[in-house]
């Protein structure tokens, strides 16, 4: 908490093969852990926390692959993110396994993302539990081709906490799992419950009731099982 450069914990960009393991990480001004560009980044048994009262000055993201390939994140903990605790965006063959998210704005949130495997996990306490969004004006268009199972998904009714602007300042308190704008999404095997707004939604990008200016953007969920 006390660093003098940069925003990021850690910062990993245009690298192969690492994997992060037993340590805990805390309290930086920005992302605990943000990985750019990498093929096969593993998250194995770490605990990325802000501490304290969850508060918008927290970073954004706690564990924040982007732009991977080959990602997997297991045994993880990930708290106090005014974003996402455990988030993976713009990335392609991921499994997010046997962690747990809790007093974050989403707890796991999949976007832009492709062939993703979510499950035996426990996201409670956030304000939504676990998102899985197509969000538009990005490099990747789109997402296609994820999974969510063997999940418990509870009481994911904390204060959205998110500063003005986030568009998960935007997912209403209370949001077990929420679909946004993607295609080609399985949820099964759940236990989602407790969660006061609506325990699992499907919306389109409308729902945010912002402007679409990009023009390869498409704004509506589609083969949702």
């Amino acid at each position: 908490k006390d660093q003098i450069e940069g925003s990021e914990g850690l910062k990993i960009i245009n690298s192969n093969n690492i994997a992060l393991i037993d340590f805990t990480i805390e309290d930086s001004k920005g992302d605990l852990i943000k990985v750019e560009n990498t093929n096969e980044i593993q998250f194995i048994n770490i605990k990325a926390q802000w501490t304290g009262k969850p508060k918008e000055s927290n970073g954004a993201y706690g564990l924040y692959p982007v732009n991977c390939t080959n990602v997997l994140i297991d045994n993880c903990i990930a708290i106090g993110a005014s974003d996402a605790g455990i988030y993976v965006g713009q990335s392609k063959e991921i499994v997010v396994k046997n962690s747990e998210a809790y007093f974050n704005v989403a707890g796991i949130e999949i976007e832009n993302s492709t062939n993703a495997r979510v499950y035996n996990n426990f996201s409670h306490d956030n304000s939504g539990g676990i998102l899985v969004f197509d969000l538009p004006d990005l490099p990747v268009k789109s997402g296609k081709n994820v999974a969510v199972y063997n999940n418990v998904v509870i009481e994911n009714n904390y204060r959205n906490f998110a500063p003005d602007g986030n568009v998960v300042a935007s997912v209403p308190s209370g949001t077990g799992i929420m679909v946004l704008a993607t295609s080609d999404v399985e949820i099964y095997n759940n236990k989602i419950y407790n969660n006061k707004t609506a325990n699992t939604c499907i919306v389109s990008y409308y729902i945010l009731e912002e402007p679409i200016t990009d023009e390869e953007y498409y704004p509506y969920p589609s083969s949702i099982y």
